[in-house]
């Protein structure tokens, strides 16, 4: 049953203040109890408070992507000011504490100048989050992506795939060489490098090789996300084949590359409908699946379960665990013979002098805007930081145009600022410039260009 367009409208942000500010967890996790998700191998709700939080700092981009979540309004919405800024990364704090990583996106916001990035970078710095670089790469130099390293940027994450239809690659394998440029960018700058592909029915059938270029490449890469075609936003297209992609598909496609049986739901993180997750560990040409003792798995992210921690960090995670299995003669006997099965499945590659290497997939299964389960947005990992509070991704997508052109007012009623200048807020999309068209939008006004010629 999906939510209806009254009940959409009717689902608000959760507030500029947290439900619980001594347990900030609570809202997630009672969500999953509800739906009977608060497993023992669950660690959303448990080991943090959220998975992400997406911080807009603009709608504008400089690509026109065939999938897009950004409105049709996008282009005409101005950037979210400084001001506004500090205080929904303040806000962020306030709801989810230390270690939360929040996602600095858009549009692309490499858009914003380098001075402005790094002032965002550093305030999130400031309340001892995490922060993450969303982008297409295009405007992500070596320089920009030094000083933002310099700043405290922690993660970047580069978003390449056909949908983007950058002049000159024709296919996904085309695309790696901007992928391998993109990797010597970040290179010894103390960042770690994500990539986001977006998959439908063109570029589906990449999935295995793309994983095997991402494994290669374990010693610089430590995320792949593969996001399922969703019907939202200004694209072009609009609804997947769910004959072709479906989660089971793409899980089974990545094994493929993988070369090895692989492990999902362990650990899970939040709704097994919208997200799966599994890991690899790899030395030269040898892997094997991270997540795969489940007795060992439960038990230590039973005793590990706290918040205020970061997660995200091999280094700061493996001296926890080795602690934990000091102190429990169970998990110890679990741990050790967990390694010894980890080492043979890598000898040959440990035996060649290569050092293990872990690389994680993560599949995002985000809902079509229409098609939103009551169940899944209220036990979402994935949020925006809009102007009233932290909000489902899907659910923001849904009613993005309402979202993004919200003006913010002051304490005492007055405008502090207006997403769209009354000059915007009155032209309408029909009067808006070719150049500020996007998606269908500008599909549709190349038709009538075409027709008037």
């Amino acid at each position: 049953m999906y939510l209806s367009k009254q009940e959409i409208h009717s689902f608000h942000p959760s507030g500029t203040q947290a439900q619980k500010p001594d347990d900030l967890a609570y809202p997630l996790r009672s969500a999953l109890e509800r739906e009977n998700l608060f497993a023992p191998e669950q660690i959303a709700g448990r080991t943090f408070p959220i998975a992400c939080v997406a911080l807009e700092i603009t709608q504008r981009c400089n690509l026109d992507c065939t999938l897009c979540y950004l409105s049709d309004m996008a282009e005409a919405v101005q950037d979210v000011p400084m001001f506004e800024l500090k205080r929904r990364i303040k806000m962020i704090y306030d709801h989810y504490g230390d270690y939360t990583n929040v996602q600095i996106t858009g549009g692309d916001p490499t858009l914003r100048s380098i001075p402005d990035l790094v002032e965002i970078v550093s305030e999130i710095k400031s309340y001892g989050m995490r922060s993450a670089l969303f982008t297409n790469g295009i405007k992500a130099s070596r320089e920009m992506l030094k000083a933002l390293a310099q700043a405290g940027l922690n993660d970047v994450v580069f978003h390449v795939d056909m949908t983007q239809e950058r002049k000159g690659y024709a296919s996904e394998k085309d695309l790696d060489v901007i992928r391998l440029e993109y990797i010597e960018r970040a290179q010894n700058l103390n960042l770690r490098v994500l990539f986001n592909t977006t998959i439908f029915d063109q570029n589906v059938a990449d999935i295995p090789r793309l994983v095997k270029f991402f494994k290669d490449h374990a010693d610089s890469v430590n995320l792949a996300s593969f996001q399922m075609q969703a019907d939202t936003g200004r694209g072009v297209l609009r609804e997947r084949d769910v004959d072709l992609i479906t989660q089971q598909s793409v899980m089974q496609l990545i094994e493929m590359g993988a070369d090895t049986p692989l492990t999902y739901d362990m650990p899970m993180i939040g709704h097994p409908d919208c997200n799966k997750y599994t890991a690899l560990l790899v030395a030269g040409n040898s892997v094997t699946s991270l997540y795969d003792d489940a007795p060992f798995f439960t038990k230590l992210f039973a005793e590990l379960a706290q918040q205020g921690v970061d997660w995200t960090v091999d280094r700061k995670v493996l001296p926890r665990a080795m602690k934990a299995c000091l102190t429990s003669p169970k998990l110890m006997r679990l741990g050790l013979l967990y390694s010894l099965k980890k080492a043979w499945a890598l000898r040959a590659g440990l035996l060649r002098g290569y050092r293990p290497q872990r690389i994680s997939f993560f599949i995002h299964n985000f809902m079509d805007a229409e098609k939103l389960e009551k169940g899944r947005c209220e036990a979402c990992v994935f949020m925006v930081a809009t102007a009233d509070g932290p909000l489902s991704m899907c659910v923001h997508n849904a009613k993005r145009d309402a979202m993004i052109t919200k003006a913010v007012p002051q304490a005492k009623g007055q405008t502090a600022w207006d997403p769209l200048t009354p000059h915007r807020r009155n032209i309408g999309l029909e009067n808006m410039p070719y150049k500020k068209l996007k998606g269908r939008q500008r599909a549709a006004a190349a038709v009538k260009r075409k027709k008037v010629a």
